[in-house]
């Protein structure tokens, strides 16, 4: 039975993912900093009968992460970034935006070293990562989390042609909006446009399968229009 890691669980896009992976027969690894609703997800995937784990672990420490979850097909690497000081571009220093870089680029590029080797020695599996729109497009109001964005966005399409006749898979999902269920909207509440977390994972699902192409948007209505 193939498995899916998902790092970075939470209520909104990582349990669609679980759930969507799962309903085609995948287990699931549950990946976050803390337990706290470890036995919820648990229980939610249980009753949709789909098997999962749930494991704590920090992805900037890879090793501890591959040793809680094993050998996995699929990784999907989901985690906010742990610096969430978003300075204006002309006032940020060095350290700010050297520092949103670390916390955003650093654990990916982390975990996909750490995964890699047992992939790329089956000759299959793949690697999906989460990013933000403004890795892609100019959005001046997110300041220094813009270039991490794009350093990021730029690593995963590089890995991806680098592997490209490797049999691993890699892509982004290239995210602008609020996803429902998440944290972030729940902190937000009603009435701002949102992103359909099930829409979200069922195209990465057809991504898998498909491997034609490495990336994929999904933008709230309006979005880009409103930017400068």
């Amino acid at each position: 039975m193939k498995k899916i890691a998902i790092l970075g669980v939470g209520p909104g896009l990582g349990m669609s993912m679980a759930h969507r992976f799962g309903r085609e027969g995948f287990t699931t690894a549950l990946v976050s900093r803390t337990d706290v609703r470890h036995a919820g997800y648990r229980a939610a995937l249980a009753e949709a009968g789909i098997e999962a784990t749930t494991h704590v672990a920090d992805v900037a420490e890879p090793e501890r992460v591959l040793a809680e979850i094993g050998e996995a097909d699929v990784v999907y690497y989901g985690p906010a970034a742990t610096t969430v000081d978003l300075v204006p571009l002309p006032d940020a220093s060095v350290a700010q935006v050297t520092g949103m870089l670390d916390s955003t680029v650093g654990p990916a590029v982390a975990v996909a070293r750490a995964v890699l080797p047992g992939m790329l020695a089956r000759g299959d599996g793949a690697l999906l990562f989460a990013g933000g729109l403004s890795g892609k497009y100019t959005m001046p109001m997110l300041g220094t989390l813009a270039p991490a964005s794009a350093a990021l966005r730029s690593y995963v399409l590089t890995l991806a042609a680098a592997l490209a006749d490797s049999g691993v898979y890699a892509a982004t999902l290239t995210i602008g909006g609020l996803i429902e269920r998440g944290d972030i909207h729940r902190m937000m509440g009603d009435g701002i446009p949102t992103l359909d977390p099930d829409a979200i994972a069922d195209t990465a699902w057809q991504l898998y399968v498909s491997r034609d192409r490495n990336e994929e948007e999904f933008i709230t209505p309006g979005l880009l229009q409103s930017t400068p």
